[in-house]
């Protein structure tokens, strides 16, 4: 190729002050840029066109490299290497950030719990999306964060990050798993791990008694309709608590009500006492007696006098020991474990003892006896403190002794039938009087030493009107049926007994004859022989 030079000429005014050679050299200057601008352009397009094709050729081989990759190296080798490029490529971050999950092992997190409560109190104008709940009881409304959402906090002068994450499960019907993400500069993990963090564990505690709701938690009602912090591995659901007894409205005798009160008190204050004698800190109440005597009020009233929540616990619905174990383990300290009528739950342990009358060997997924012992009793007892174990039953005597000894059921309560001062705590409770110039009192308390009634049955007779004449002579005309009742029945136990009694007699006679006359033949064939 022959460049052709092109000379632009125009008429140039010779300044007075330049000479005539500066004014050319500035024409060929001007020519040689253009010349320069014209090369440039044609080279861009050149080396842009070249740059396509090598990109399309790269894009290309990468794709055909991919697919061979996804064909011939397994998915976990892939993630390995995958993850190590990322290592190795990542520039280093100067954050560092703790994952809180919601379990510890077995047991419930602790430092979850306390970040679920404490942050509820730190949502920015800034966060889009929270959860809100409120139940009756409530003074306050309860937020919670939504998956994915951030709170920004600050203590001193370290600027931390808390976000909320839910992923699911890799198990089918696994569920959520939930954590939280806590991010802060790497040079302040001192300070946030051993001043922070137990500040929001304090701080969580303060809010927890601010507003202190009891509750009660069933294995057959998984799901909460409070929150989402439910116990997964136990499988717990809870409601609120709203049962109104008190040991002030319990129809109970003052002297055994002071001395459940006293019993109470104590276990609470000896923490340090358990720990020296090397127990765990727990205490077993046995309640027996016939149905209606209040023994599910006086759970509920303990639980409003010490602020605890309360496990309802059907051993029906436990099917190993493994899963009593798991059941236990993620219940939460303060907290009352309450097995009711465990006289009905004996098939539960009875099929043990039919194993072994009939020389079957035990099944090793099934709920046993020991695992009971062991969970109440046992090592395994030791893994929560300030807990309170609740049996009770209508018999008593059904109960296999190896539950009931000291250091299982230490306190035994007999809920009897309804005494003299329990009716006058119920006429006050219910009619809003007291025994000072009521004619019927007397009546009532003779009949009451006489008649065997429950405080629900006596109860249910002084709701029956509004004005306490009326209600108490029903009262009345009540026990002395009940009275009456009693009375027959045991007649005709002793008709009964007389009866029977007389025609054991008679049957005794018929037997002795019997015996008589067969010894008589004898006799006589042995004579007959001898004759003969």
């Amino acid at each position: 190729m022959i460049l052709t030079r092109r000379v632009l000429r125009w008429p140039i005014k010779q300044s007075p002050s330049l000479p005539v050679n500066t004014c050319f050299s500035s024409g060929i200057a001007f020519d040689s840029i253009k010349m320069a601008a014209m090369f440039s352009s044609s080279e861009i397009s050149k080396t842009a066109s070249s740059l396509f094709s090598a990109y399309a050729s790269f894009a290309g081989s990468m794709m055909l490299v991919r697919s061979v990759a996804n064909e011939l190296i397994p998915h976990q080798l892939r993630s390995y290497l995958y993850s190590a490029f990322r290592y190795f490529f990542t520039p280093l971050s100067p954050d560092l950030t703790l994952a809180i999950d919601e379990r510890c092992g077995m047991s419930k997190n602790q430092v979850y719990e306390a970040a679920e409560v404490y942050l509820s109190t730190r949502i920015s104008p800034k966060t889009e999306r929270l959860k809100l709940s409120k139940t009756r009881k409530q003074k306050h409304f309860t937020i919670g964060l939504e998956k994915g959402e951030l709170v920004v906090d600050g203590f001193e002068d370290v600027r931390l990050t808390w976000r909320f994450v839910c992923t699911e499960g890799q198990k089918p019907h696994g569920g959520e798993k939930k954590h939280f993400e806590l991010s802060f500069n790497k040079k302040h993990k001192d300070k946030v791990l051993d001043f922070y963090l137990p500040y929001v564990l304090l701080k969580a505690e303060e809010i927890k008694k601010q507003d202190k709701m009891i509750k009660l938690y069933s294995r057959q009602c998984p799901f909460s309709c409070e929150d989402d912090n439910e116990r997964r591995g136990g499988s717990w659901g809870s409601i609120i608590l709203e049962h109104p007894a008190t040991f002030d409205t319990l129809a109970m005798d003052p002297a055994l009500k002071k001395m459940i009160i006293d019993d109470l008190e104590m276990f609470l204050r000896r923490k340090a006492y358990y720990k020296k004698v090397g127990k765990a800190w727990k205490r077993g109440y046995l309640l027996y007696g016939p149905p209606g005597t209040g023994k599910s009020s006086l759970v509920a009233a303990m639980a409003n006098y010490l602020k605890f929540d309360i496990y309802d616990l059907g051993l029906t619905s436990v099917r190993s020991d493994a899963e009593l174990r798991r059941t236990l383990l993620s219940t939460t300290n303060r907290s009352i474990l309450l097995i009711e009528d465990i006289d009905c739950s004996s098939e539960v342990l009875e099929r043990q003892m039919r194993n072994k009358n009939k020389k079957l060997p035990d099944k090793t997924g099934q709920l046993t006896l020991s695992g009971i012992l062991n969970c109440i009793d046992g090592l395994w007892s030791s893994c929560g403190d300030e807990r309170i174990i609740v049996f009770t039953t209508n018999y008593k005597d059904r109960i296999d002794p190896a539950l009931l000894r000291p250091g299982r059921m230490d306190l035994h309560i007999n809920m009897s039938y309804c005494t003299t001062d329990g009716f006058r705590l119920l006429a006050s409770n219910y009619l809003g009087i007291s025994s000072k110039h009521n004619p019927f009192f007397a009546e009532i308390d003779s009949l009451l030493n006489s008649t065997e009634a429950t405080p629900a049955e006596v109860a249910e007779e002084l709701m029956k009107s509004d004005d306490p004449n009326i209600a108490l002579q029903g009262l009345v005309n009540f026990l002395k049926r009940k009275r009456d009742e009693a009375d027959d029945e045991t007649e005709n136990k002793a008709t009964g007994c007389g009866e029977v009694d007389s025609s054991v007699r008679r049957l005794n006679a018929i037997v002795s004859r019997v015996k008589r006359l067969k010894t008589n033949v004898d006799q006589r064939k042995i004579m007959m022989r001898k004759r003969k």
